[in-house]
C-alpha cells in the first residue's frame, strides 16, 4: 500500500489496559486524529461543512490488530484514501517507530449526507482524494 500521509505521536501510560498494551479502541482514536490531520492539511474544514449542513460519518470501521504498542512508544500513522462508490474509503495502518512492525491496519469508509440525507460526493471532499 502506497500511503500519502502519516503524522508521528506517543503512547500515553493512560491509553494502556492492566495488560500493559494500548487498550483496542484507542488505535481507533489515533487513526481519527490522523485523518483529521490530513484533511485539516488539506484545507477542508469540519465545522465549515458542517455549517452548509455537510456531514461525514464513519459507516465501518474494520481493524486487524497485529503487534501491540505499550507505554512511550512512538508511533506512526499512515494512510490513503480513495473514493469507492459513494464511500470515502481511508486505509491506514500504525507502525511502531522503533522498528517499523506493523501493529495494526485498518479500512474506514466514511460517507457525507447534506441535510441528513446521503451525498455521493463534494467538490470538497473529493479534494481529499490524491491526484492521478
Amino acid at each position: 500500500m502506497e500511503y500519502i500521509f502519516e503524522n508521528t505521536d506517543i503512547v500515553r501510560d493512560y491509553e494502556c489496559d492492566i495488560q500493559g498494551i494500548v487498550n483496542n479502541a484507542n488505535y481507533q482514536h489515533y487513526m481519527e486524529h490522523s485523518r483529521h490531520l490530513y484533511i485539516i492539511g488539506r484545507g477542508v474544514s469540519f465545522a465549515e461543512l458542517h455549517e452548509q449542513s455537510i456531514d461525514v460519518v464513519v459507516a465501518r470501521f474494520e481493524i486487524k490488530y497485529k503487534v501491540p504498542l505499550r507505554p512511550c512508544d512512538e508511533y506512526v500513522c499512515r494512510l490513503r484514501p480513495e473514493k469507492q462508490g459513494i464511500r470515502y474509503v481511508f486505509h491506514q495502518a500504525i507502525f511502531r517507530k522503533a522498528d517499523n512492525k506493523l501493529c495494526c491496519q485498518a479500512q474506514v469508509d466514511c460517507v457525507a449526507t447534506m441535510g441528513g440525507r446521503l451525498i455521493s460526493g463534494h467538490p470538497k471532499l473529493d479534494a481529499l482524494l490524491p491526484q492521478s
